[in-house]
């Protein structure tokens, strides 16, 4: 297997295993940089909210990473023939109340017109290269726990539809606008060895990932998903991203059923989230504790599956889905 960056000793984690973020080693030192850069299209209607959620999207991949985001730039596309500039000055006033909780310096960026907008940032952060949470360092036996509620997906496309209640779109954007750090912190405390956010690829996309990298497959424990308010019933209306049916579509191939399947708790983990939380890889005797150190924090907190060894039968990425 080549290493990251092809042979080059200076790329720590690149893009072989679909990490979160990149990480470069500084030259004689045991820090690196991690660079990431994400946007997204607006998913609530309140302008200074969606550019708050845009940035904790964009800021969650460096703690994915096990580092600690520290300047961002701009990136908007905005159609400022069609909208007015309050509203970009709204949606860069809520990516700046975002980074300011974080500690994040915003030190420039670029803006393109654009019929849609949207907006995210490129963000530097830094990281002891011997602590990266990179997707290579599962282990066969450890636990699954997942930091936040799912289906945001589901959820903003029942906002679009205008059939989501006032408390639905709160549960949503108060999980969306929640940093990971906190998340980062308690996983820390009890030595997760790897992370990845939850977000477009959904639950089983993100963990399939983990699950290439690491050579190991998976079960998820599909009845201790946890939920956002209304997200398992409008699924079952039919309130479902074309992304995660797509993701689920892509992945079918991967997944072995144990017990009778749910469909809506299926999409439920295809789900293409924005902004989600962080899903930690842990020593099994230590699961409970981080689940109770990360509610302690304010945060969800579930023991969500576990990693298996592969072999013949049951290739690296597969994922068991158990419903029972």
């Amino acid at each position: 297997m080549s290493p990251p960056g092809h042979g080059d000793d200076s790329v720590v984690v690149g893009t072989e295993f679909s990490d979160d973020a990149a990480v470069v080693r500084l030259d004689g030192w045991g820090r690196g940089l991690v660079m990431t850069t994400d946007v997204i299209a607006p998913i609530v209607d309140d302008p200074q909210v969606f550019g708050e959620i845009a940035a904790c999207n964009a800021l969650s991949d460096v703690y994915a990473m096990g580092g600690r985001p520290l300047w961002a730039l701009n990136l908007v596309f905005f159609p400022d023939d069609k909208l007015p500039l309050a509203v970009l000055k709204a949606v860069l006033a809520g990516g700046a109340r975002a980074c300011a909780r974080a500690g994040v310096r915003v030190v420039g960026g670029h803006s393109v017109r654009d019929p849609e907008p949207k907006f995210g940032l490129a963000v530097t952060g830094e990281v002891e290269v011997d602590r990266v949470l990179s997707n290579r360092r599962g282990r066969a036996g450890q636990a699954l726990v997942l930091t936040k509620a799912l289906g945001t997906g589901i959820v903003g496309t029942a906002i679009k539809q205008g059939v989501a209640s006032a408390a639905e779109i709160a549960a949503a954007v108060a999980g969306m606008t929640c940093l990971n750090d906190q998340a980062l912190a308690a996983g820390r405390e009890h030595d997760v060895t790897a992370c990845t956010d939850v977000t477009g690829f959904g639950l089983l996309g993100h963990l399939r990932n983990i699950l290439m990298g690491s050579g190991v497959a998976a079960t998820v424990k599909m009845r201790e998903l946890p939920a956002l308010p209304g997200a398992l019933e409008h699924a079952r209306a039919g309130r479902v991203p074309g992304g995660s049916r797509a993701t689920l579509a892509t992945l079918r191939p991967s997944l072995r059923v144990h017990g009778e399947e749910d469909p809506v708790l299926t999409l439920l983990a295809a789900d293409a989230q924005t902004s989600g939380g962080l899903l930690f890889t842990v020593d099994a005797e230590r699961a409970e504790a981080l689940v109770r150190g990360l509610v302690a924090r304010g945060q969800v907190g579930r023991v969500v599956g576990w990693l298996a060894a592969a072999d013949d039968e049951t290739p690296a990425g597969t994922i068991t889905l158990d419903f029972a």
